[in-house]
């Protein structure tokens, strides 16, 4: 156990002048219940030790983690007859901050008024000195053949303590500040620093007893924007060794050796074979006259044989310049493929693999056509080439494009050629930021090309690193295995060289016609040298704007936005058959969602999951969903705002690891991907643009309403997704399932993705349903009641549409009862009857005079034939019946009488009626 104000476990505080733009630290603050180890003192017997001519201290633990307390005189040989030893505190055992351990009865007690205790910690807040226990080396980073002439002159450039702060050098060499401590239990170190200055290297990191390096601690520290900072680092227990690092690199101001015009021959550094052996190859005779080798695109040779760069304004294929024609302009970048001496804007260096240590070595070896890894100093060394890039110039049309993130690439071609598990990694850092890794490639791979887009106009830097095998082996068995890299573009580079010259739109001016640049969504016309505006649902190709040719046309169910650079859907969908037109209107699914997959477990068991954002349509095209790696920011004290790596895309994945793995109150988001960054189309066709989304990973639809599927492309190209990743949204109608619905992955794929390349995803919604329209209700027509009818409208079942038009109100009428027209009925044949038989009656009584009369002359006439007096008169005379008895020839109806009577009217206009006599005689016709 520590004495008051003493212990293991650290934090640290820097303080001091902020006007030095270098490292600096204060007040290292070491926590920890450990023990100091003591030995114990002996005396010659004189008198009796009092209590004030002696101390209580702690043995060492032994190996069952117990210890004594003893009587340790401050004088030896003054006194004797100590205290005898007696049983000590546990080793683990510690005091609280704020109170100290009385030895004499091994309990803690609060610190007196006035004074303070850190408990199990050790502060370092005064640096007249070297504090004991602290060491400063210094080592040479220079690679060319003076490094070891050089390495005297480093010594001198060490951490040099400064009164109340620590300051490390500020020359290229390489200066560790180291401190060992050995903990009982885990701990922290806290310490303040101050790092403004991008240009060196400030790293910090812990080595265990196996001088293995922390690996969930990041090594490489962010430079300070608000002057002084914190940084802590858990500790484990056991020892522990702190390394505080720092390294200059000028990556601006080595000049490499020109190129000569003699062949110098010289053994490949470090030199690993003797040429005294038998059998050996000697080393070649220089001096041999060749031709120069030519230069690369952008740059001239001068009269010394150096390569220099072309003005801007012209353009070089390696040999002399030339000013760019009328109506162009140089397409500015950096075009590396010869390899004659390494790029002024170039590094290479040798990191050691099992210490993590830079060497003063040589990475990468240039050979004419191409550079390949040097053989290193062991075979589990890091190869180290870096490009550093100062800023990026693209054209206006992209600046202008707040969605379209490339504001250049790199290019570059390259192979490996290995006998074991190689590795080549491709790292990318942003304004001196730590590298990111991007792309790995493990083991042989044949000559091939990888594009990396960058999507930030900063300071970037480009880094490679070639190791044969992860072993920790200082050997040197596999010296044959290399990496070649035989070219590197990168375009659109701030203060660049040109290897061409492009067509640019021409501006009037009084001196003439200048390159102007043409507003966002416009092509340039080749010949005239004009603008013009892309045509409606095409989009500008804003690396090659040159002809009506460079507007690619969008998608199905897509349009270009305003400034002709994406196409996207404004969440709208329309579907033809050939009975009707099903519309459809996804806004209600604009907003961003998330879905996680099921659990994944690591080779040791720690869980993680995979965490999907998806936006679908709308926003005029912006990508909403964003992932972030937030393991940089959980160290970072509360309050404070830190770097946080983040993406932003249509569909996004991270890797999320739980809290109740990391052990923070917040869980850990890494490794953020892209997975859509363009949308192709939308349809309901399962195949688009080479995209295809089966059906079958999906349980069925039981509708009969097709799913819309929605169609993307991400930017990112890799090893085994050669065409970038795509992923496919079926959008399905579920009417029972409320906005925003619910999102599924595939169940034999339950991270998304089948195959690493193709995401799928099924987003069942009642917003995912046709809008509503006239075909979707119909009408419900009631009785009349007491003279109204109503007309109801319904929806027809099951309901399959949403939002659309609204049901019509319910109509009402008035209408007539079946009892109105029943009375109607039988009062309209009543009157029919009654008038019928009116007619009957006065039809037959006129029928009865006409007979009467008939029979008079038929009368009459008979007498006549008789010589009978003839008959005064025809008419019926005062006094005479008319009710007289006939005698028909027949007897007929009512009806047949009346049918006679008028179908026998002679045409004079009288009617002709046969008539029997009463005697008998023959018929007679009147």
């Amino acid at each position: 156990m520590a004495e008051p104000g003493h212990s293991h476990h650290l934090s640290a505080r820097v303080r001091g002048r902020t006007e030095r733009r270098i490292p600096r630290l204060l007040r290292l603050l070491l926590w920890a219940g450990t023990a100091f180890q003591v030995t114990q003192g002996t005396g010659p017997e004189l008198h009796a030790c009092k209590e004030s001519e002696y101390h209580y201290e702690y043995t060492a633990c032994d190996s069952t983690g117990s210890r004594w307390r003893v009587a340790v005189p401050h004088t030896p040989g003054l006194c004797t007859s100590l205290p005898d030893p007696v049983k000590g505190t546990e080793c683990s055992f510690s005091c609280n901050a704020g109170e100290f351990l009385d030895m004499k009865d091994q309990s803690c007690k609060p610190c007196a008024e006035g004074r303070y205790s850190l408990g199990t910690g050790i502060r370092f807040d005064e640096w007249d000195e070297l504090p004991h226990g602290f060491a400063s080396l210094s080592a040479n980073m220079e690679l060319d053949d003076s490094a070891a002439e050089s390495t005297g002159n480093c010594t001198s450039s060490k951490w040099v303590p400064r009164g109340d702060y620590i300051a490390s050098n500020m020359d290229e060499c390489t200066a560790t500040l180291m401190y060992a401590v050995n903990l009982k239990q885990s701990g922290t170190v806290n310490f303040e620093y101050y790092y403004p200055d991008s240009s060196i290297i400030f790293e910090f990191f812990v080595q265990n007893d196996q001088c293995q390096p922390n690996a969930d601690d990041s090594r490489w520290m962010k430079t300070t924007e608000k002057g002084w900072e914190f940084h802590s680092v858990e500790l484990n227990r056991g020892n522990n060794v702190l390394y505080w690092r720092t390294t200059a690199f000028s990556v601006w101001t080595k000049v490499p050796k020109p190129v000569l015009t003699q062949l110098m021959y010289k053994w490949a550094k470090p030199k690993i074979c003797s040429e005294d052996l038998e059998g050996a190859v000697k080393l070649p005779a220089s001096g041999v006259k060749t031709h120069c080798p030519p230069c690369n695109p952008g740059f001239f040779k001068t009269n010394n044989s150096t390569c220099q760069p072309c003005p801007y304004g012209s353009y070089s294929n390696g040999s002399d310049c030339t000013r760019c024609p009328a109506g162009t302009e140089p397409a500015v970048g950096f075009e590396y493929k010869w390899w004659n001496t390494l790029p002024t804007n170039m590094e290479t260096t040798v990191l050691s693999g099992i210490n993590f240590e830079y060497k003063g070595m040589t990475g990468w070896e240039v050979a004419g056509d191409h550079i390949y890894t040097a053989a290193g100093a062991s075979d589990n060394d890091f190869m180290i080439l870096t490009l550093v890039v100062p800023g990026f110039r693209p054209p206006q049309s992209v600046m202008a494009d707040t969605e379209n993130k490339e504001v250049a690439r790199i290019t570059f071609v390259f192979e490996t050629l290995c006998s074991v598990n190689c590795e080549l990694y491709f790292m990318v850092g942003v304004n001196s930021r730590t590298n990111t890794p991007v792309e790995t490639w493990k083991g042989s791979k044949g000559k091939q090309s990888y594009t990396y887009i960058i999507e930030e106009n900063t300071t970037t830097s480009f880094t490679w690193a070639f190791q044969r095998t992860t072993f920790h082996e200082a050997s040197r068995k596999y010296t044959n295995d290399v990496a070649k890299i035989y070219s590197i573009n990168v375009t659109n580079v701030m203060n660049g060289v040109a290897s061409y010259c492009r067509p640019c739109a021409l501006e009037a001016s009084d001196v003439g016609s200048s390159c102007t640049s043409c507003p966002a969504g416009y092509y340039i016309d080749r010949d005239s040298g004009t603008c013009h505006s892309c045509p409606p649902n095409t989009i500008l190709k804003a690396h090659q704007p040159y002809g009506v040719q460079a507007c690619v046309p969008c998608g199905p169910e897509t349009k270009n936005n305003k400034i002709h650079s994406l196409c996207y859907n404004d969440c709208t969908f329309s579907r033809n058959t050939p009975t009707r037109t099903f519309n459809y209107n996804f806004s209600a699914l604009a907003n961003t969602v998330t879905l996680a997959g099921g659990p994944s477990f690591t080779s040791k068991g720690l869980k993680y999951f995979h965490h999907f954002t998806l936006s679908l349509c709308g926003n005029q095209g912006r990508k909403m969903s964003v992932c972030t790696d937030n393991v940089t920011d959980l160290r970072i004290p509360e309050g404070e705002s830190g770097f946080s790596k983040s993406i932003t895309a249509y569909v996004c994945q991270a890797v999320i690891i739980p809290p109740e793995v990391t052990g923070y109150k917040a869980g850990v988001s890494s490794q953020p991907v892209s997975l859509a960054d363009r949308l192709i189309g939308v349809t309901t066709d399962m195949t688009l643009d080479g995209i295809t989304s089966p059906a079958e990973l999906f349980h069925p639809e039981s509708l009969g309403i097709p799913d819309v599927i929605f169609f993307y492309r991400s930017n990112d190209v890799t090893q085994s997704c050669s065409s970038g990743r795509s992923t496919t949204i079926r959008v399905r109608c579920s009417p029972q399932k409320t906005v925003p619905g619910s999102l599924l992955l595939p169940g034999t794929c339950s991270d998304g993705t089948c195959d690493g390349c193709n995401f799928h995803f099924l987003w069942e919604s009642a917003a995912a349903c046709p809008l509503c329209s006239v075909a979707d209700y119909h009408a419900i027509v009631s009785s009349c009641v007491a003279g109204i009818q109503k007309t109801t409208y319904v929806w027809r079942e099951p309901k399959l549409c949403s939002g659309g038009i609204s049901l019509p109100e319910q109509r009402v009428t008035i209408c007539k009862t079946i009892d109105f027209w029943l009375k109607v009925g039988i009062s309209a044949g009543t009157c029919t009857a009654i008038l019928l038989t009116v007619l009957t009656c006065y039809f037959w009584k006129k029928n009865q005079k006409l007979e009467y009369k008939y029979s008079k002359l038929v009368m009459n006439a008979t007498l006549k034939d008789c010589d009978l007096p003839a008959a005064d008169s025809c008419a019926i005379m005062e006094g005479e019946d008319v009710e007289d008895d006939l005698i028909f020839t027949s007897k007929k109806s009512l009806f047949g009488k009346i049918k006679s009577f008028t179908s026998k009217r002679t045409p004079d206009g009288f009617d002709s009626v046969p008539l029997k006599t009463s005697s008998g005689g023959p018929d007679m016709d009147l």
